[in-house]
């Protein structure tokens, strides 16, 4: 039983912090997406309450220029403050589309089938520099502020309109970062944040010498309600062999991926209320242990009230803000391990079964445990620890107790997460 540790966490603490990438240290890195400017002040509340530290949101394009090179801010102004009063960050989506600068086409929806009117996506010389301009000044208007600044959401799939286009993109992209570096070189840029992870598109997209000026790569991993969270390792893996591929020398292995958009519906076809929980607490510690430092959970909240409807039911409150099982199972993981980050992996006697080795700067420990299979009893070493009991804590906040008998802690393991208290000894 020997610990297995984990190079990618090691090595993320290198880049992670750098120009706005939050370090991989709980909560700091722990974001949701939510669909709203003004108001709302009461879904912020809960959100800081619940130990979210990032918003991810839509920052549009043609709210913001109604008459050519002319910017209203104030409604982002407004959030960004009221983010900032709660300790909050932004990841804004910089997007979609302009009327003054492109025409509707015609698309075929890619759910419906049916053919419909659509504002293209930039991709004329005139609005490429419209969009790329609005983006440098969006930079520097918000110089200083906690914003990271995303380019486009999901290109790959219909949000590019007519049809994806990975030139297009590519060269919106290019256009965009360059302006925004040569207006603020210090803003956080990520792109290209597609829907899970198309290779083909990616290659083309890393190949055009664009990693050289993006903070991190955005992705949405994005699976079926049967593949858990830990399912994304190989992706991770084969993502972070391309981005090394094509960046330049100095950011080869330095270079880090962000978890932009990912979660579980709880529609009747998706997962249950107590499967979405235990996901939404195990991405996180999952996507830290593969040195991801940043992973948005998408939904805030539902977004309607058909049980039927998948995108109705990916959050983590009801329309109501009355919480579900997740939002209590995110709220614990961030309150248990504040200040905490994953030293190591340590081995149990199945690969199913996951127990992180969780330290914070006082040198205090605690395991994070769960397992991907059927619920049953782990054994873990435990230097220095005496007969007896451990304070532990599972995934609804409830304490419990973990028992230790002949140096060996007894994890009764299940697809949530628990929390045991391990301070002063060492696994």
């Amino acid at each position: 039983m020997k610990s297995i540790c984990c190079l990618f966490v090691l090595g993320a603490a290198c880049v992670a912090g750098a120009a706005g990438i939050p370090k991989p240290i709980l909560p700091e890195g722990v974001g949701v997406n939510i669909h709203f400017v003004t108001g709302h002040e009461r879904d912020l509340d809960r959100i800081a309450q619940a130990g979210f530290k990032f918003v991810r949101m839509d920052f549009g394009w043609a709210g913001i220029e109604t008459s050519k090179n002319i910017y209203n801010w104030s409604e982002y102004d407004q959030l960004v403050a009221n983010l900032e009063k709660r300790g909050l960050s932004a990841l804004f989506i910089l997007d979609y589309s302009n009327p003054l600068f492109e025409s509707t086409v015609a698309s075929t929806n890619p759910i419906t089938r049916q053919r419909e009117q659509n504002l293209a996506s930039p991709q004329h010389p005139e609005s490429v520099a419209a969009f790329a301009r609005w983006a440098a000044a969006a930079a520097g208007h918000y110089q200083g502020r906690p914003v990271i600044w995303e380019i486009w959401n999901e290109p790959n799939i219909q949000f590019w309109s007519p049809k994806p286009d990975v030139q297009q993109y590519t060269a919106l992209a290019l256009a965009t970062c360059k302006a925004m570096r040569a207006a603020q070189p210090s803003a956080t840029i990520i792109g290209p944040a597609t829907s899970e992870f198309p290779w083909e598109f990616l290659e083309t997209f890393m190949k055009s010498g664009v990693l050289e000026y993006l903070d991190a790569v955005s992705v949405h991993p994005y699976r079926p309600p049967g593949k858990p969270p830990e399912t994304a390792a190989t992706d991770y893996a084969r993502l972070r062999k391309l981005i090394d591929r094509y960046a330049a020398e100095p950011k080869k292995g330095r270079l880090p991926i962000v978890s932009g958009e990912w979660g579980y519906s709880t529609c009747t076809k998706g997962v249950s209320l107590e499967r979405q929980a235990a996901f939404a607490a195990r991405q996180q510690l999952f996507n830290l242990l593969q040195g991801v430092p940043l992973s948005i959970w998408y939904d805030w909240k539902n977004d309607g009230d058909d049980s039927k409807e998948n995108e109705h039911n990916f959050g983590t409150v009801l329309p109501d803000l009355s919480p579900k099982p997740a939002y209590t199972a995110i709220q614990t993981l961030t309150r248990e391990l504040a200040g905490y980050r994953i030293v190591q992996r340590l081995a149990l006697a199945s690969e199913e079964d996951y127990a992180l080795d969780c330290q914070n700067a006082e040198g205090k420990r605690k395991i994070a445990a769960w397992t991907v299979g059927q619920r049953h009893t782990a054994r873990l070493p435990v230097q220095g620890a005496l007969d007896g009991s451990l304070a532990a804590v599972n995934s609804k906040g409830e304490g419990q107790v973990a028992r230790v008998a002949e140096g060996l802690l007894s994890l009764d393991l299940g697809e949530a997460p628990q929390y045991v208290t391990i301070d002063g000894k060492k696994p």
